[in-house]
C-alpha cells in the first residue's frame, strides 16, 4: 500500500571559496534573531517612556482632583 522512499541526502558543494553553504540557514536565522531583540529593546524603551509619563500624569491629576500636597 505504501512505499518507503529513501531520500538521497545532498551536501552543498564548496563553491570557488572552499566553503559551503551549509551553515548559511543559521547565520540568516541569527541576524533574523537580533534584528528582532533590536525591536523588542526599542519598543520596551517606548512603552517605558510613555508608561512613566501617564504614571506622573495621573499623579499630577489624582494630586489636583484630591487637592492634597
Amino acid at each position: 500500500m505504501f512505499e518507503h522512499r529513501e531520500r538521497g541526502r545532498t551536501r552543498s558543494k564548496p563553491g570557488p571559496s572552499g566553503r559551503g553553504e551549509a551553515g548559511e540557514g543559521v547565520i540568516s536565522t541569527a541576524i533574523a534573531v537580533l534584528i528582532v531583540a533590536l525591536l523588542g529593546v526599542a519598543l520596551w524603551a517606548g512603552f517605558s517612556v510613555i508608561m512613566d509619563d501617564a504614571t506622573a500624569r495621573t499623579s499630577e491629576q489624582i494630586q489636583s482632583i484630591d487637592g492634597s500636597p
